[in-house]
């Protein structure tokens, strides 16, 4: 697919961000023709787990629902170590109420939890004692799987960033049936049978 498709998906970036849990969700966004725009809780360069520097397109306040197709938020030593992340769940808050999806990984699950916002939803994490120890209302909702779409909310453990970015393809369409499949396959299961399926899906 070549140009842009609808409004830019919205990539959240602060310092220990963990690099690997959305690489496979942004590069095969970009490929479908999305934008992907990274947001920081300011301007200022920030420096992910494995010292990548990255210089955020915008400051998270200047971040609104109705400009994004989807916010992402990867994990991060932040989300336990503080309170310095939690602006950015009360954006995912915003983005939800507003109707436009939230795709949410690792610790920042957590920060959802704290938030409130895993209380109503049905949900995964690393473990489950892991939201447990945030004191939400939602553990009756935990479900134990690589990852979990709710609605417009997805969440995912720190070890499933190809389940992960599985069902951000599946919410916005990218990806459908037995070509969504193959994806997960291949990636998540090195199938070289599902590479015969993607390759004549883009021959079409």
């Amino acid at each position: 697919m070549n140009g842009s498709v609808g409004k830019p998906v919205h990539l959240a970036v602060y310092d220990t961000l963990a690099d690997w849990e959305t690489g496979h969700a942004t590069a095969y966004l970009a490929r479908a023709g999305y934008r992907i725009r990274t947001v920081g809780p300011r301007r200022e360069p920030v420096v992910s787990i494995g010292g990548l520097r990255i210089q955020p397109d915008l400051a998270l306040g200047d971040l609104r629902p109705e400009d994004s197709s989807l916010l992402i938020l990867p994990g991060a030593d932040l989300w336990d170590a503080s309170d310095d992340l939690a602006p950015f769940a009360r954006t995912a808050r915003a983005f939800l109420d507003a109707g436009v999806p939230v795709a949410a990984i690792c610790g920042a699950t957590a920060g959802l939890a704290r938030e409130g916002l895993l209380d109503d939803r049905a949900h995964t994490s690393a473990v489950s004692f892991y939201l447990a120890a945030t004191g939400y209302a939602g553990a009756g909702r935990y479900v134990e799987a690589d990852a979990v779409t709710d609605g417009g909310l997805i969440t995912a453990g720190p070890t499933e960033p190809v389940a992960f970015a599985r069902e951000v393809f599946r919410l916005l369409g990218v990806y459908e049936g037995e070509v969504l499949d193959a994806w997960y396959r291949l990636y998540h299961d090195s199938d070289a049978e599902a590479y015969a399926v993607l390759q004549q899906a883009r021959a079409r």
